[in-house]
């Protein structure tokens, strides 16, 4: 089965991932969390992209996004 196309970079993952301590670490694991990672992402973009338009402005900012955040939390 064709893997799916990623947009977060393995490598700078599992980087991150071993100076947090992982020092031993799948590459399933690095997977699951790069799709989780891409899946809150494009969840955030949508919920910003939604304050955006209500603010009748196409382009999202810092703040609709962060914003969206806190609105997820």
């Amino acid at each position: 089965m064709a893997r799916k196309k990623q947009h977060i970079s393995w490598s700078p993952m599992r980087a991150l991932m071993r100076e947090n301590g992982a020092d031993i670490v799948s590459r399933e694991a690095v997977d699951a969390l790069i799709n989780k990672l891409e899946l809150i992402a494009g969840e955030l973009t949508q919920t910003a992209l939604k304050i955006a338009v209500h603010a009748k402005r196409k382009k999202i900012t810092k703040s609709d996004l962060l914003l969206a955040i806190t609105q997820k939390l």
